[in-house]
């Protein structure tokens, strides 16, 4: 479609008043935020981020005025790219949650992630219906549009099956809530003619049977393929046919604000099995007998030999995983029930039927929620694993098929034949039980013999599916990827419904154009992510990343700047332009922009903080995309400088502080602070915020004098800070240490030299230099601990980890090894036995630094220092100072402070903490504990209440045991 970029102008200016910054026409941003998880890119002209439903409704009337095709996204984790457009993307997350009649209904908007939606029905044995394997990464607004289903829910508990009511906002921007009647009426009264328009659509059907009976057969298993003309069957009331309508709609209809579920019950007693057979067809033959009893089977999942390669490196996994010979299959099983006694009973039914099938190995049930998890995470996983582990320069098709249970064998054999006759080599796995199989395909497309044995290979595949009457999208959503195949699919006179539908929500066709309905037969094979071939030392890390947005979700700088996602994706495009011979006018400029824009989007604003890396199923850590570019283009004189020259950087930093101190007693914080921010802006100068420590003036000399003792790596930050006027406790955090040794009688020695000592995170742009400061905080250490004999504790988190991570470096090669602990796991572990801890009344909050979940998993021995769980160990020692459970926000992940980072872009700060301000407002706190100085700043910030390490509220409570 041809946009007229006069309309594209008129649409910005009516806007920017409205959003101001939320506003999006440059060239780099629109590029990144229209990347999604499917194959396609599509680049809009215009980028909104729209946080409420009155914006939305502002701007599908707007852009419907103007002619402009309009896309909206939520997560963007769809995969047959129906959340991607060329005209106005709207980016959409607003996420509030109601739970009514204790739990048997569940009102999100269109932003609550799905996990999100279960965690607040859990504590009444309760979920939503559908669970796909994105449910940890999906807004609830897409698993609706999408009618995504998942690994147990199949056919019956599905979002069309769930729904109770929703709330939509048409084409005209009025919005039209089925729950509240008064909104329906005016929907009725308003728009009778699209009223009309559907019953005479459901009365064509009712007068048709062979029409009727084709849609019941089609819905009698999972199918995504075109929209959800059951609706149209099933129901009679207008009401409900349009709810249901709207289900698996992809957003082609109209806008869903949000829905309202009723739950379904989250048994509590669970049992997987774990069985291996000979190849894929003995395996699928066991379908049948699942199927049987799928009144005691919730889930059958089907795993080919392919699958169980590319996951055979994760932790936890059974050991016949890494038994399997070639061509070998697995079918994970699960059983749900409300008591122990039905499950077992269940089990006993079960055993001897599956004990009489061909599998390789005992059959075994296993209770144990953890084995279970870690079985559950070998199919979650299975692909973003394998799609990581495709060619260079390949793209990840991922398509997602149903047959009848009784073709379900049959159907496998034929899908592996195409695989042969059109040169893939692709992976099977999928939901078995509902007949439902996922595989992926890995052509590059860039390459013209490839694409064209995928072009053969899509109309081949459909042709199948058409033979068989099954689906050739049964949960993944239409969108572009089988857009040219509906028809097909359908036949002609249900096809024709479909047509009419699309016309009579959208007479225009500007809604979330060319998905589902597309005039287009080659759609499918426009707008394909063109491959990077060129391969550096970033690249390597980040090729084999899928962009399937799992990552995002506790991204500190996500909806200010860039997430991972988009960051890899920038990073890709600047690499492939780059490489490319002779680029045309429009590339260079893409690329000009794309490089211009990287510094602030993707690298200041990285908190690096590698959240992300815990959450892909790859472990790709995007941190390293900032620390690249950070390493080509910084100067290392500087930091070679003030690694020399430690002790004097500190001193002159202890006289900015004093500064900063003494100009907050005579001018007041506020006003302090108020012109340091306006000197940010224009110079770039750290900000003097209220709560900004004082300085440190206590002496570190050596405390106690006893057998147990303790060699204490104070960290450079703080060795400079002391607390903040307005905070509870005023004495530093070493005296608050020394004084909870000595209670414990637990002597405290300090290393030598350690004012000129440091971690060496401040220098981890600069590999050489770091090496070198570690090296020489290895020397102290060693001599201070003799050697390892005596346990070094560190008081700041992310140092703690620094400290830990090149402490095992160099304890490698010199053969002793030293006991780095962050302070929290030291308390816990050496000091709690020796001490008597009376717990406060008073309710507490408690913040664990995302760098505490990155020591917690690394790969070192508990001797060492690994394999502890630091943010387990500030939980507990809160908990253990208060009557009360510790107040935490959990889904703060890291808070964006980032070392110096909050004091020189402290927007990233404030982006992170959004909802842990909102969070932490209604509770009525006085105080908050964490383990990090710097983060405490921020926390102090955008809480109104003090933050102190954990170490403050420990010492407090805690009298020596006589």
């Amino acid at each position: 479609m041809q946009i007229d970029e006069s309309c594209v102008q008129q649409f910005v200016t009516a806007c920017e008043s409205r959003f101001l910054d939320r506003i999006y026409t440059d060239y780099a941003r629109c590029f990144v935020y229209g990347v999604d998880a499917s194959c396609y890119r599509y680049i809009p002209k215009v980028v909104v981020r729209a946080e409420s439903e009155e914006e939305v409704a502002f701007l599908l009337r707007l852009a419907y005025q103007l002619n402009l095709p309009i896309t909206f996204r939520g997560a963007g984790t769809s995969l047959s790219g129906q959340a991607c457009g060329e005209g106005v993307l709207v980016l959409v997350s607003y996420a509030k949650i109601d739970i009514l009649e204790q739990g048997r209904y569940i009102r999100c908007d269109c932003g609550v992630i799905g996990c999100e939606a279960n965690e607040a029905l859990k504590p009444y044995g309760r979920k939503i219906g559908p669970d796909p394997a994105t449910i940890n990464s999906a807004f609830i607004g897409g698993i609706v549009s999408n009618n995504s289903s998942g690994m147990c829910c199949g056919v019956k508990q599905n979002s069309y099956q769930t729904l109770h009511s929703l709330r939509v906002i048409l084409f005209d921007g009025s919005v039209v809530d089925t729950a509240d009647e008064k909104s329906w009426q005016e929907f009725l009264n308003n728009h009778s003619q699209l009223v009309e328009e559907i019953q005479n659509l459901r009365q064509q059907i009712i007068d048709d049977t062979e029409l009727r009976e084709r849609i019941c057969h089609k819905f009698s298993i999972k199918n995504t393929t075109g929209y959800s003309l059951n609706a149209l069957v099933d129901f009679s009331e207008t009401k409900d046919i349009f709810n249901h309508l709207f289900v698996g709609a992809e957003g082609t209809l109209g806008f869903v604000s949000s829905v309202c579920y009723e739950s379904v019950v989250d048994y509590a007693y669970k049992a997987c099995a774990l069985l291996f057979f000979d190849n894929i067809l003995e395996a699928t033959e066991a379908i049948s007998l699942f199927a049987d009893n799928d009144d005691k089977i919730t889930a059958a999942e089907i795993m080919d030999y392919a699958c169980l390669c590319s996951v055979q490196y994760l932790d936890g996994l059974p050991p016949e995983i890494h038994e399997i010979s070639e061509g070998n299959c697995a079918l994970l099983i699960q059983l749900e029930e409300n008591s122990q006694e039905e499950l077992e009973s269940n089990i006993s039914f079960l055993t001897p039927k599956i004990q009489a099938l061909k599998t390789l190995f005992e059959v075994r049930f296993s209770l144990d929620a953890k084995e279970q998890e870690s079985w559950w995470k070998i199919r979650k996983g299975i692909l973003p694993i394998a799609a990581g582990n495709r060619p260079l320069g390949s793209t990840v098709i991922t398509e997602d098929i149903c047959f009848q249970i009784q073709d379900f064998t049959q159907g496998i054999a034929r899908i592996t034949e195409l695989f042969t006759q059109y040169q893939f080599e692709g992976i099977i796995f999928g939901h078995a039980l509902s007949g439902n199989v996922h595989f992926i395909i890995t052509p590059n497309l860039s390459d013209e013999k490839q694409l064209q044995c995928f072009s053969g290979f899509m109309e081949a595949l459909a042709e199948l599916m058409h033979t068989f009457g099954g689906s050739i999208k049964a949960e993944h959503g239409t969108g572009r990827m089988v857009a040219p195949f509906v028809a097909l699919e359908w036949g002609e006179k249900a096809y024709s419904i479909h047509q009419k539908i699309k016309k009579i929500f959208d007479f225009k066709g500007l809604i979330n154009k060319d998905v589902i309905i597309s005039d287009d037969p080659q759609i499918h094979l426009k707008n394909l992510k063109p491959a990077t071939l060129h391969q550096d030392e970033i690249m390597e890390f980040i090729g084999s990343c899928m962009e399937c947005g799992f990552c995002e979700k506790h991204c500190p700088s996500k909806n200010f700047t860039l997430t991972p996602r988009q960051r890899i994706t920038m990073y890709r495009e600047i690499v492939r332009l780059e490489s490319c011979v002779n680029l045309t006018q429009d590339e260079q400029k893409a690329l000009q922009e794309l490089k211009a824009a990287q510094r602030y989007l993707s690298i200041e604003t990285c908190a690096t903080c590698s959240a992300c890396a815990n959450l892909c199923p790859l472990s790709i850590d995007t941190a390293k995309i900032a620390s690249h570019i950070h390493k080509q283009s910084e100067d290392s004189r500087i930091a070679t400088s003030i690694a020399k020259h430690l002790s004097f950087t500190s001193g002159v930093l202890k006289i900015g502080l004093k500064t900063a101190t003494f100009a907050q007693n005579i001018l007041g914080s506020k006003r302090v602070y108020r012109w340091s921010v306006k000197l940010n802006k224009a110079l770039k100068t750290p900000i003097c915020f209220p709560q900004m420590p004082k300085n440190n003036v206590y002496f570190l000399k050596n405390r106690g004098d006893s057998s147990q003792k303790v060699v204490y790596f104070s960290s450079c930050l703080n060795r400079l800070f002391a607390p903040p006027p307005f905070a509870q406790d005023q004495r530093s955090i070493q005296e608050v240490f020394e004084s909870l040794c000595l209670k414990a009688n637990f002597q405290v020695i300090y290393p030598q030299n350690l004012e000129s000592l440091c971690c060496s995170k401040a220098f981890k742009d600069y590999p050489n230099t770091s090496l070198k400061v570690a090296k020489a905080s290895f020397e102290s250490l060693k001599i201070a601990s003799e050697y390892g004999k005596i346990p070094i504790v560190c008081d700041h988190s992310a140092c703690s980890l620094e400290l830990l991570e090149k402490m095992v470096f160099f304890s490698q090669a010199a053969g002793f090894k030293l006991q780095v602990l962050d302070m929290p796991i030291f308390v816990k572990e050496f000091l709690l036995p020796h001490l008597q801890i009376v717990p406060q009344q008073e309710s507490v909050a408690i913040y664990a630094p995302c760098a505490t979940r990155h020591y917690r998993i690394q790969a070192i021995p508990k001797e060492q220092g690994g394999k502890r769980d630091a943010q387990a160990a500030i939980l507990e020692l809160g908990a253990l100072c208060s009557y009360t459970e510790p107040v935490v926000h959990y889904d703060t992940k890291c808070c964006g402070f980032s070392g110096n980072k909050g004091f020189l872009l402290p927007e990233l700060n404030k982006n992170a903490l959004k909802n842990f301000k909102d969070f932490y407002a209604q509770k009525g706190l006085k105080s908050g504990y964490s383990s990090s100085s710097t983060c405490e700043i921020g926390l102090c910030e955008h809480t109104n209440f003090a933050w102190q390490h954990i170490i403050y509220l420990v010492d407090r409570c805690a009298k020596n045991v006589m």
